[in-house]
This record gives C-alpha cells, structure tokens and sequence, in this order.
C-alpha cells in the first residue's frame, strides 16, 4: 500500500504541474514559479556583469540593443495577439554586449536579460545572423526552459528518492545497481534529450519571432552552416550532446521554414 501511495503523489505531482510552452504549445513541467525563475535570473545577470567587462564598441554596441528591441516588440506583440501578455509581464528587458572575442556565445536569463560576447559577432556577420541568436537565445526565456530543466532535475531527484524507498527490502546489491544506474538512466534518457528538444523549439520559435521583426528567418540556414564550420572537432555524439548535431538542426529548420515566413515581413 506505501508503494502505491508513493506512485499516486508522483504522479498527482507531475500532472498537475505542467504549463504549455507559446507558439509550439508543448505540454512541459513546471514546479519553479516565473516568478521565482525572473528573480534568479535578474541574480545572475548582474552577477555575470559585474565580473565582465562590458563592449565599448559603439556600434556593436547599438546593433545588439537594436536588433534585441525590435525582437522584443515581436514577442509582445505575439504574447498579446495570442492572449499570453501575462507571461512576459515581469520581463525587464536588457541587452548588453560582454568584450571577451574567445566566448562564441550568447544567452537570455529569464526576465529578458540577454547577453552577447564578441566572438559570436564575426559569425553573426549582420542584423540578420545577430536576429537568429537574439530570436533564439530569447525563445528559451520565453518558453521557460531553464524553469523546465530545474522542474525535471526536481523530479527526478524525487524519483531516485521514491526509486530508493520502494526498493528498501531489495538485496543490497539491488538497491546499489539502482543507484549506481538511475542517475546515468536519468542524464542520457531524460535531460539530454531534453535539451536537444529545447534547442530545436527554441530555433523554431526564434525564426518566427525574428520574422516578425522583419529579419529573414532564410538566412538562419547560412548562419547555422558558419556555426557549424567554427566548430568542428572535439564534439561528443549528438546522443551525449545538450545540443543537435548542426546537420540534424538545419534539416529541421529548412522543414519549419514554409511555416516560418509565413510571419515575414520585411522592414522597408
């Protein structure tokens, strides 16, 4: 009966909190309220900033911020078109470029803080390679990703928990192979899967928030293959990655793409 209990709360657990992701209309987990996720990432963000050194390039500095606010005006306008202002509502946007030309990377914490680091700015190459990371990069925020994989780290550490009750009166051999397993099991057949899953709906979402920006979401194919170019060598197999193979990503991009321009309109 305690083993039957145990399951029923789990699952009452997961059930009831899930929320459904904008645009894509994903069913995902969710036990950390927004929030508490704006909050930790407003943390982070001035943390990070606080130990970085921030561009004085003048006009890399303004293509960032006016890419990123053009982008933020299509989500808003898509939250509210859809009925979903209230999801973006304690976003306090910010953009900000990070001097450091070795870091190929950029990212959004939740709230709308977005950060670039000038080694990504030569594989941008333009506003529209700039729109494909900042579309990207906010689409995470947006679809709560981060809140996403702490609600699963939550779970299943739960479920080792639970894993280890019911399996209380097992050999000890048993319980060791549980325990010994579960957290591999966890990592390859749960959270990396996950991630790819996010990147790749994190890629959909952005070339349509960048399409109505009035970015063309065609170029995000040139931006993927120059991605894929500046990273070769050293990468683990895609099954053991956070992130889709680059072949594997623009395959799905050029499938979204009839749906994709579909929100285009080019700013004249």
């Amino acid at each position: 009966m305690r083993n039957v209990i145990l399951q029923g709360l789990v699952a009452v657990l997961i059930f009831t909190a899930c929320s459904t992701v904008p645009v894509t209309g994903r069913r995902q987990l969710s036990l950390v309220s927004s929030g508490e996720m704006v909050s930790l990432g407003e943390q982070n963000y001035k943390q990070t900033l606080s130990q970085s050194k921030l561009s004085t390039n003048k006009a890399q500095v303004d293509r960032i911020k006016r890419v990123g606010l053009r982008i933020q005006k299509a989500v808003e306008q898509y939250m509210s078109q859809n009925g979903l202002s209230a999801q973006v509502e304690g976003f306090v946007w910010e953009f900000n470029l990070i001097e450091n030309d070795t870091i190929v990377n950029a990212w959004c914490m939740p709230g709308g803080k977005v950060a670039f680091y000038t080694g990504i700015i030569p594989i941008c190459k333009d506003d529209n390679g700039i729109a494909v990371v900042m579309g990207h990069e906010i689409a995470h925020a947006i679809a709560n990703h981060s809140g996403e994989r702490m609600s699963q780290a939550m779970a299943l550490n739960l479920g080792g928990q639970v894993g280890s009750i019911l399996l209380s009166g097992r050999s000890p051999e048993t319980q060791k192979a549980f325990e010994t397993l579960y957290p591999i099991g966890a990592q390859v057949g749960v959270i990396l899967p996950y991630s790819r899953n996010h990147e790749l709906e994190a890629d959909k979402m952005g070339l349509i928030f960048m399409a109505m920006a009035g970015y063309n979401p065609e170029t995000a194919i040139a931006f993927w293959e120059r991605m894929a170019s500046s990273s070769k060598g050293g990468r683990p197999p895609q099954f053991l990655s956070t992130h889709p193979a680059e072949a594997a990503r623009i395959d799905k991009i050029r499938a979204a793409m009839p749906e994709v321009m579909r929100y285009y309109k080019p700013v004249k």
